[in-house]
């Protein structure tokens, strides 16, 4: 199997530099993102490597990882399974997502990672409106050559005031097989509670025709460590919208959860977790406690030297 190689070199908090070599894939972002996003880097390849993961970074780098599940959606509020169909925010949802840009506008934010589902993009897009930076978020399209041509920007300014978007299927909520679009009250009086808490809180038992946690855990960590974990090495601050199932997921890799510890941590839509990398280890900042959830979020000094950044730059 083909490991991918990254070789990236901190550029600040206005950089865009990166030199991307990544095997193909549904979402090649990293050839993607040099074209787009990395002016004047023609030394930018994609390539096929056999060779470890390798990423050139400061040890001494401090990144900013923000996760945020996605706010209320329509079937969230209709107590259905949701899963992996695609439906949009409620009202409440899109509420629950400013809210959260809101909380987090002063931590730096280089690059967006979303699932392919459209509640967590537009959880994204929502916060970003919120954010200091004032940079716009734009969804990166390369399914095919055409679509790459098509989105390509050629202004060196409108880059500079860009944050890519990342989307990807791997990111995904579990898919819930044939238990999607059921009520849930209803389905535990057809199967039986016990019967639909295994189903839903169990490690490693899927429902009929659906995944465990086990399984969507396996594909979203992977995507964790082949894409997105090199960004915070190379010091580029980085947000993640998703969904309960693969947040949880990702937790369980960044606090070495076991599979016991993960199937209580429950995750409120809408409210952020702050992580922050530096010197190999993650430490976690924010959690989702409630109302004292906006004070929790400490400086580093990372995020001190960005704020005084932020205020200098304020008329």
């Amino acid at each position: 199997m083909m490991a991918a190689t990254f070789k990236c070199q901190p550029t600040g908090l206005h950089g865009s530099g990166i030199d991307a070599s990544a095997p193909r894939s549904s979402r090649n972002f990293g050839r993607f993102y040099s074209m787009r996003f990395a002016c004047n880097t023609r030394c930018n390849t994609l390539r096929h490597v056999h060779a470890p993961l390798s990423i050139s970074h400061d040890s001494s780098t401090e990144s900013s990882l923000i996760l945020i599940r996605h706010g209320e959606s329509l079937w969230n509020e209709k107590n259905l399974f949701t899963g992996c169909c695609d439906v949009p925010l409620t009202q409440r949802g899109v509420e629950e997502a400013i809210e959260a840009g809101k909380r987090i506008s002063f931590i730096p934010v280089d690059m967006i990672f979303t699932s392919a589902l459209i509640r967590a993009q537009m959880t994204a897009m929502l916060a970003m409106t919120q954010h200091l930076q004032k940079k716009i978020p734009i969804i990166i399209h390369n399914e095919n050559e055409e679509a790459t041509t098509w989105t390509r920007v050629y202004s060196e300014k409108t880059t500079k005031q860009s944050i890519p978007v990342i989307t990807a299927w791997e990111l995904n909520e579990r898919m819930y097989g044939e238990l999607q679009g059921l009520n849930k009250q209803e389905t535990a009086e057809r199967y039986g509670k016990e019967k639909v808490h295994e189903w839903r809180r169990s490690f490693d038992i899927p429902p009929p025709k659906g995944e465990s946690l086990e399984m969507c855990s396996k594909r979203a960590v992977s995507y964790f460590k082949d894409f997105i974990e090199p960004q915070l090495k190379s010091g580029k601050h980085v947000m993640v919208a998703a969904h309960g199932n693969s947040l949880r997921s990702i937790i369980m890799y960044l606090d070495r959860l076991t599979s016991q510890e993960v199937t209580t941590l429950e995750l409120s839509t809408g409210v952020p977790l702050l992580y922050i990398y530096t010197e190999g280890k993650y430490m976690s900042r924010g959690s989702p406690v409630g109302s004292t959830e906006a004070g929790v979020y400490a400086y580093t000094q990372s995020l001190a030297v960005y704020r005084q950044q932020l205020d200098e730059m304020s008329p």
